[in-house]
């Protein structure tokens, strides 16, 4: 696919020069559908080739040295799954060591006849100077590839088989064509998108990438609050059972409670009790720490909706979840006359059920899946939550926002011809930076449970490398079995690969059966059918099981008080926001807990490893993750995919408050939304990422 004049970015894949059938088929494995979908696979890194340094003047820090490699080879410790590559790096000055930590294939990766240019940490170690863990590139690569003379070069992540060199020898093929990239957005004053993006891919310096980077920022940003702009306008168009707030009625209610509200549970349920008042549905986000009382905080809100003699529905991602939720608002709701159901797959004689709803029978409905199917019919449903709503697609969650009644089209109300839909409140335990609330969500209401119930207890957090697991995690474990306390044994796999040594839940076991053999282990991952994994939770939940090994099916599940320890094999492999909702599932009770985060190697852990060491406060940790890796970690937390910025920071609020204004001065004018056909086109995604119904 060559181009005369602008390059048709929502072509496929397939359609361009040089991709074949075979490649195309395999790209689309990898998230390549369109042109634009690889054109804005940007660089991860970009190294400039021409500043090598000879072995013989190298000096501490980070060095580049082109050269061979010899005498590789691979030492298995005694160690769970620890191995050392070494080798010795060699130019025409002299020699010196490089070294792999738990990376055993670079023994069989180096051709000793071809040359490489080495990129890694020159240091002193172990009484002897070392090349630490350097990256490889073939130098024939780069010089293929290497324009001007100029050796700066992009480095592109690999997906799958493709490495770097062949996302660039692509890239070279479309180098004329990146340049008729049309542009996206109103005029902006300094370049083009074309510019951008060929800087991108073939800059001359650090300059060029900045540039690049500066302009692809505004135009994402932009594109983001245009979407979620647009979201709160559809949002107005709707109407709304309004659920009149009740003094006495929510008095009765916390008057009820065995416990007392912390001060941030009655401000965010204040938030909500005032928005249900409205006849614009509400579109509110509930977050929450992990264990910060969201459920409750949720019934005072379901108890309204009651009160006004209608319907509440509250979504969950698993049958364990939703079982739990039921029995919590059971407990709370039923004493005072509210009729609480649980509708799951293994819900019996569910047609009997399902006839309840339909006649109004049954006040609240607690559920999966099964709450959204064409035959679950609500009389009149206006209220509905769902918790960790981002494990559930758009279609899934607007499903069960149109069951108003009979009527499977979008209900509509003739006197304010509006169409109408229940109230929603979303609630997640994935703690949000302001700044990502303020851009991603832009109007929407986000209420925000920032403190523990009293008598929780903190959980302790460590860091150990392998080799202190002997003396300083298993006699702990093993006195805390002994206490009938339960242990969560956190590991990235299922089971064991070629490549990668990383701990597998089935070899994990095996070996902890032989370690504690008094103690009943079992193990749990996502491709077990669901009610073989909600059959081991329940055993888990119920005491039957001591040591639980599972990969991160976990994260977000059912509360088991006597869990107080968990181990996190390979906890550099997890981001900060995940390990933070791993170490949520313990300290759920009031026996003190702790979590082992458990590295390998003997390299210094990680800053976001010392900062959960350090810290149990969500938000606090929300905005670490956001400086050190970017948004993407946290909002894929919280949305169904992620949110695909390449470029921007959500931390540049320069940038978004100049978007910001450019935004609100284009949707003065309404032909834009014809003139720009491209734009609209792609916001669509962001507004399935920022709204929640």
């Amino acid at each position: 696919m060559l181009y005369n004049k602008t390059m048709d970015l929502f072509g496929e894949v397939r359609e361009i020069q040089g991709v074949g059938p075979k490649t195309s088929t395999a790209l689309n494995k990898y998230g390549f559908f369109t042109v634009k979908d690889l054109i804005y696979y940007f660089p991860r890194s970009y190294e400039d080739y021409k500043k090598t340094t000879k072995i013989t003047d190298l000096t501490p820090g980070k060095v580049m040295i082109k050269g061979k490699i010899k005498n590789l080879k691979t030492q298995y410790t005694r160690r769970r799954n620890f191995n050392i590559t070494t080798g010795e790096i060699y130019d025409e000055t002299g020699v010196v060591k490089a070294i792999w930590y738990n990376q055993p294939y670079r023994a069989k990766t180096f051709k000793e006849d071809k040359t490489y240019f080495f990129t890694g940490n020159f240091e002193f170690k172990y009484n002897k100077y070392q090349l630490t863990s350097p990256t490889t590139v073939m130098a024939e690569e780069i010089e293929e590839t290497d324009h001007e003379d100029s050796g700066f070069q992009p480095i592109y992540p690999a997906k799958g088989s493709y490495k770097s060199i062949w996302f660039k020898r692509l890239f070279e093929n479309l180098r004329n064509e990146i340049a008729k990239v049309p542009d996206l957005l109103p005029t902006v004053k300094t370049g083009t998108r074309a510019d951008a993006l060929f800087n991108i891919h073939f800059p001359n310096n650090f300059d060029d990438v900045e540039s690049a980077k500066k302009y692809l920022a505004y135009e994402e940003i932009f594109e983001l609050i245009l979407a979620s702009k647009l979201n709160k306008n559809e949002n107005s168009k709707l109407k709304a059972e309004v659920l009149k707030f009740n003094a006495e009625n929510t008095k009765e209610l916390v008057g009820s409670l065995p416990f007392k509200l912390t001060n941030a549970q009655r401000l965010a349920a204040w938030d909500i009790l005032k928005d249900l008042e409205k006849e614009t549905p509400m579109n509110r986000l509930l977050q929450g720490d992990v264990g910060s009382g969201k459920t409750v905080v949720s019934a005072l809100a379901i108890y309204q909706c009651f009160k006004s003699k209608k319907q509440a529905a509250l979504l969950a991602p698993t049958a364990i979840l939703a079982t739990q939720h039921a029995k919590t608002l059971k407990t709370l709701l039923e004493p005072l006359g509210v009729k609480v159901e649980l509708l799951i797959s293994a819900t019996k004689k569910k047609d009997e059920l399902k006839k309840r709803i339909k006649n109004g029978e049954v006040d609240v409905v607690v559920g999966t899946h099964a709450i959204i199917t064409d035959d679950t019919i609500f009389k009149d449903l206006a209220f509905a939550i769902i918790d960790e709503q981002h494990r559930f697609g758009v279609m899934q969650r607007q499903k069960l926002l149109l069951k108003t009644g009979d009527k499977s089209t979008a209900p509509w109300d003739a006197e304010s011809r509006r169409l109408t839909a229940p109230h929603l409140l979303a609630m997640t335990a994935t703690p949000i930076p302001r700044s990502l609330q303020l851009t991603i969500f832009g109007d929407l209401n986000v209420s925000t449970i920032s403190e523990l119930p009293k008598g929780r207890t903190p959980i302790k957090t460590k860091i150990l490398n392998e080799i202190q697991m002997k003396d300083e995690l298993y006699p702990v474990l093993n006195e805390k079995i002994k206490q009938r306390e339960q242990i969560y044994w956190i590991c990235k796999l299922i089971e064991e690969t070629g490549r990668s040594e990383a701990a597998n839940v089935k070899k994990e076991a095996d070996k902890l059966k032989i370690k504690f053999p008094k103690a009943k282990v079992e193990f749990l991952h996502g491709k077990m059918k669901p009610d073989e994994k909600d059959e081991i939770m329940k055993r888990f939940s119920d005491g039957k099981i001591d040591i639980l090994v599972s990969t991160t099916v976990v994260e977000v599940g059912v509360d088991v008080p006597n869990a107080t320890q968990i181990v996190i094999m390979d906890a550099e492999s997890f981001g900060l926001a995940q390990l933070h909702q791993l170490r949520g599932r313990v300290g759920r009770g009031t026996k003190p807990s702790s979590c082992f985060l458990i590295t390998n190697g003997d390299t210094p852990p990680s800053k976001r490893l010392e900062e959960l060491e350090k810290s149990t406060d969500g938000f606090h940790l929300a905005e670490v993750d956001l400086k050190l890796r970017g948004p993407g970690e946290i909002y894929g937390q919280l949305q169904h995919g992620a949110m695909n910025l390449k470029i921007a920071s959500l931390t540049d609020t320069k940038t978004i408050s100049k978007a910001q204004k450019d935004v609100s001065l284009f949707l003065q004018n309404k032909d834009n939304m014809l003139k720009y056909e491209e734009l609209m086109r792609e916001i669509k995604k962001y507004q399935q990422l920022t709204t929640l119904n």
